[in-house]
């Protein structure tokens, strides 16, 4: 027997972590353009990503009634489908360290009532997987629930950015924000500005690649993109900053937003990123010892809701980029 209709658009508790049954949700104004993925990552607490995605490519997880994608966008009154999913216990939200608290504290960029700004740390995902209990929206909410033991507390990813890429990621804190800022998104009217060293002398003349992408999930393994004219449409602009004898430090400013989009395209420029190993090669890799991605969401804009007024915010490179810089400046002279 099929589940009651869940009407609740805010649903955040685990409601949904298990089912005796098939779940149908139905799609608040809140949830209204939002991807499906997203939608039922903030909803079904638990659930791996991975597992996630797998569901949605048997056509177990359905908009009504009609099989869908995971970027299928949602509109008002749309039922989701979901069938029956069991969470494990050790999906149990983890109870971050003392040293991941005053981490995630003092990352912290920016806040208000609607949202916050927070320089993701390296090495964290930014919400919980199928190898990793905790992330950086888990981490969050469990902080702000211990501070203020809020029953209606709000926390939501309004965007992702990997898990070894650090830098400006925003937190809704609002139902409304988190819809609004997911809609300037989609039309393209949000502008991130990422910073990587790149391997070899980057040319000035390479100002763009336009080049379509495909994700390919391996079963077992992580996923992985290329570059495929199957794929879909990508495009990156770059400037030069800063050029070593061989290395470079590029400005990355991405017009859409795959999966990998920076670090693909610079690799198929000649150029992939510092710290990259899947996408470097190992003939072509000067800096093998340098373990960490160079890769940094140096800033983000967007106009604020209900207003003219533009946000803009940068979060300062992490030390180990620092420091890679300043070596290679000082081991080969920087040149402009």
């Amino acid at each position: 027997m099929e589940s009651p209709l869940s009407t609740d658009p805010t649903t955040t508790a685990d409601e949904h972590s298990q089912f005796q049954g098939v779940s149908l949700i139905e799609v608040g104004p809140h949830a209204d353009q939002q991807r499906l993925d997203n939608f039922l990552l903030s909803r079904l607490k638990g659930v791996p990503k991975s597992r996630l995605y797998r569901l949605i490519r048997k056509g177990e997880i359905r908009i009504n009634k009609k099989r869908a994608k995971p970027d299928a966008r949602l509109k008002v009154g749309d039922i989701v489908r979901v069938a029956p999913i069991r969470v494990a216990e050790s999906a149990t939200i983890e109870r971050p360290s003392d040293a991941l608290v005053q981490t995630l504290i003092d990352s912290i960029l920016y806040e208000n009532d609607s949202f916050l700004v927070i320089n993701k740390p390296q090495g964290l995902s930014v919400h919980r997987g199928t190898n990793q209990n905790l992330g950086l929206i888990e981490a969050l909410r469990w902080i702000r629930q211990d501070q203020t033991e809020a029953e209606d507390l709000f926390l939501e990813l309004a965007h992702r950015i990997d898990r070894e890429t650090t830098g400006c990621l925003v937190v809704a804190k609002t139902p409304g924000f988190l819809k609004y800022l997911q809609d300037e998104f989609r039309q393209r009217r949000v502008h991130k500005v990422y910073q990587a060293i790149v391997h070899g002398r980057w040319s000035e003349d390479v100002v763009e690649v336009n080049a379509p992408l495909q994700r390919h999930e391996i079963a077992g393994q992580e996923k992985i993109v290329t570059v495929d004219p199957e794929g879909k449409s990508a495009v990156t602009h770059f400037t030069l900053l800063r050029s070593f004898d061989r290395a470079s430090l590029v400005e990355a400013k991405p017009v859409t937003g795959r999966t990998h989009q920076i670090r693909v395209h610079c690799q198929y420029a000649g150029h992939a990123i510092i710290g990259d190993n899947k996408y470097t090669t190992s003939g072509k890799n000067h800096f093998a010892k340098h373990k960490r991605l160079c890769l940094h969401a140096a800033s983000i804009e967007f106009a604020l809701p209900e207003s003219d007024q533009l946000f803009n915010i940068k979060a300062p490179i992490h030390s180990k980029m620092c420091s890679l810089l300043d070596a290679l400046g000082a081991k080969t002279g920087e040149k402009t």
